[in-house]
């Protein structure tokens, strides 16, 4: 282990930071350092050079460590983290039952506390960018804003732009010129936060008329940022889409014209060849979200296939759990067991397919690549120090795939997003966030109670007794 202590990072002036390494998009530069100052990366390179072409800063050294892009949550939901430990085993759909009511019962102090929960646990998994795919919550979408800005992550902030309720076909006039006013009012609200950027979001097609689903993708488009809408993740949203439209969601999305650069489709985990060709030819992102399929039973977006088209994706969690690195190995093994099996197929995509979809490929997904997500001269000094001393990771002879497959959490010191020191070995700077925790518990508990939440599944414990008795 080494002696690395944070009186060392913690510094409001230039670093010079010189690890064992740096993870470039080439893979890990050994003897190589950055210097970090106004929030970006001023430089990268080998250490002796940067030390000569910067000789007023003391090289702080980081023995044992390598330096490596955080990662890019392109999938969550910050209002929803009350309600993660009801999420285990229930079937699809599970927003209709679960999260609409969980969301409906939030105010202001709960819908804060449960979003910078959410962005804690996210730096805790090395992510400095979370993506929020619009709260329920009956709250200025401001106060996830707010708790993403006191925990220290970047956030891409979604608004909801539903102008349809229930099953309904059709919408009031008057309720999609409010949607649009709304949207176009938030993508300005946020131009000059160093640390939230706007988006628009619509929860699932049908939740939105023609008009504002064209509309919305055409007021993100001019305003260099993205929509995000759940596209294809179940099977019964696809058969609602056949008999509406005669065509599903993402065949319906591209005949409307919502399809292109700015459109970021949650999920896709039924897709076509020739929704794959479509994603393709408009070059429309996909959030890949792994571990969102086990829980939820969904089938598995086919990201090989995906990454082997040129297709724009990154990985999302979808709030299930805030670790970069599992997410990444969730990846990896949910392509193995629904694709490579079948067809012999032994890497999957290798080691370093996973970590830049989880860093560079979500960035550039999420609207943020000229902005975050790799190591990079002007780029967003949003970093991560793991230690490569543990265990795990000492005798790696592949760095990359040993990151997917042996990394953890534990193994991270220290998360920077914005050029700052926000976590150290595992608690946020700056802030208690113990004493969050201890909060949100109570609120959680009561939201819980207050919320008309319905499970299929029982818990564990009543399961175990009901399978005994039987």
């Amino acid at each position: 282990m080494n002696q690395l202590t944070r009186d060392l990072l913690d510094s409001p002036g230039p670093l010079l930071l010189v690890p064992d390494a740096v993870l470039l998009p080439e893979g890990p530069a050994d003897g190589y350092a950055v210097v970090v100052a106004d929030g970006s990366f001023r430089a990268v390179g080998p250490a002796g050079e940067l030390a000569r072409t910067h000789p007023g800063l003391d090289a702080v050294t980081l023995p044992g460590h390598l330096l490596m892009p955080g990662f890019v949550d392109a999938h969550h939901h910050l209002t929803q983290s009350f309600g993660s430990a009801l999420a285990f085993g229930e079937p699809s759909e599970i927003f209709r039952r679960v999260w609409v009511p969980l969301e409906g019962a939030l105010d202001e102090e709960s819908a804060h506390a449960a979003a910078k929960l959410a962005a804690l646990e996210a730096l805790r998994g090395g992510f400095t960018t979370v993506t929020d795919a619009g709260t329920r919550a009956d709250v200025d979408v401001d106060i996830v804003a707010s708790a993403a800005r006191d925990a220290g992550i970047r956030c891409v902030l979604g608004l909801v732009c539903n102008d349809v309720a229930g099953d309904a076909a059709t919408a009031a006039e008057d309720s999609t010129a409010a949607v649009l006013e709304s949207a176009e009012k938030h993508l300005a609200r946020y131009d000059d936060d160093p640390l939230i950027h706007a988006s628009l979001a619509v929860s699932i097609p049908e939740a939105a008329t023609s008009t504002t689903l064209h509309r919305t993708a055409r007021l993100a488009e001019e305003a260099g940022a993205i929509v995000q809408i759940h596209v294809n993740e179940h099977l019964a949203g696809v058969e609602r889409s056949l008999v509406r439209h005669g065509l599903r969601p993402l065949e319906h999305l591209h005949s409307i014209g919502a399809l292109g650069p700015q459109l970021l489709a949650a999920h896709a985990t039924l897709l076509t060849p020739r929704e794959l060709t479509l994603l393709a030819d408009t070059g429309t992102a996909v959030s890949y979200n792994p571990v969102a399929s086990a829980w939820k039973g969904n089938a598995v977006a086919p990201a090989t296939a995906m990454a082997e088209r040129g297709i724009r994706f990154g990985l999302g969690t979808d709030g299930t759990r805030g670790d970069g690195f599992r997410l990444a190995d969730a990846a990896e093994f949910a392509q193995r067991i629904a694709y490579g099996l079948a067809t012999g197929d032994s890497s999957c995509g290798a080691g370093w397919t996973w970590l830049e979809h989880a860093t560079a490929g979500g960035a550039d997904a999420v609207g943020l690549g000229a902005r975050t997500g790799t190591v990079a001269e002007g780029l967003a000094a949003d970093f991560l120090l793991v230690d490569i001393t543990t265990p795990e990771l000492a005798l790696s002879r592949d760095v990359p795939w040993e990151l997917v497959r042996r990394g953890n959490r534990d193994q991270i010191t220290a998360v920077f997003v914005a050029g700052e020191l926000r976590l150290w070995r595992g608690l946020p700077t700056g802030w208690d966030g113990p004493a969050l925790v201890r909060q949100a518990a109570q609120l959680a508990r009561a939201a819980v109670e207050k919320a008309p939440i319905t499970r299929v599944h029982p818990t564990s414990a009543a399961a175990r007794q009901r399978s005994t008795a039987q």
